[in-house]
């Protein structure tokens, strides 16, 4: 199986992609155990703290049934740190040329960001087409997308950027959209006081959502 085939069969286990910035091992692992309950079984934590790497081991060693994608690669040394943590796939708000080649020398699916055509374009010349539309509403949201369905017949979208619960059926409802990510069922004040109830309801309605749109672990 290519690496893009497992990426994609990853990604299109549910409606919704949760992603967050992890601060401490035991508060991903209470997320990740509520996630799981709610009934979602992937999530992507982000690079951007110390603790990220951490809890991606730990949740990998604790629930091997959630796949997990570290998030915010930005240089191509940032695929070991991925790796070494367990992650199954890597995401990045954006793409250059030094990422993009190391990414082709790895054996992790990459999910790189883009906005535009001629970025598509690039990913699709590096043999990537499976993309992170992002931030997809500043970028042209739907609209955008929609396009890019007639041009890049290939070529699925995962977007992500400040999107809500209310955004997610316009998305799902492309023929070239896997899932869409968002934070909004793993918010931060619900993180800082513990509420794990609160975040496995909002679990359960993404996970609710893919089943609306007819995707119950798969498209």
């Amino acid at each position: 199986m290519s690496k893009d085939q497992m990426l994609r069969d990853l990604l299109s286990r549910q409606a919704v992609l949760p992603i967050m910035t992890i601060r401490s091992e035991e508060a991903g692992l209470r997320i990740a155990e509520s996630l799981l309950a709610g009934g979602l079984t992937a999530m992507e934590i982000t690079l951007r703290t110390a603790e990220g790497a951490a809890a991606i081991s730990a949740i990998r060693r604790r629930f091997p049934e959630m796949a997990i994608g570290a998030g915010t690669l930005l240089r191509p040394e940032d695929f070991d740190r991925a790796a070494t943590a367990g992650a199954q796939f890597g995401v990045s708000p954006g793409m250059d040329r030094p990422l993009a080649e190391e990414a082709l020398k790895r054996s992790l699916p990459f999910l790189p960001g883009v906005q535009t055509a001629s970025e598509v374009m690039t990913a699709v010349g590096y043999g990537l087409q499976t993309l992170k539309f992002y931030p997809a509403r500043a970028a042209g949201g739907t609209t955008v997308l929609a396009d890019f369905g007639n041009i890049f017949q290939n070529v699925m979208f995962v977007p992500t950027g400040k999107l809500t619960q209310a955004d997610v059926p316009e998305y799902l409802a492309l023929k070239n959209v896997l899932c869409a990510g968002g934070s909004w069922m793993v918010p931060a004040d619900r993180i800082a006081a513990e509420d794990w109830l609160a975040i496995r309801a909002l679990a359960a309605t993404a996970a609710a959502m893919a089943r609306t749109a007819g995707r119950p672990g798969g498209r």
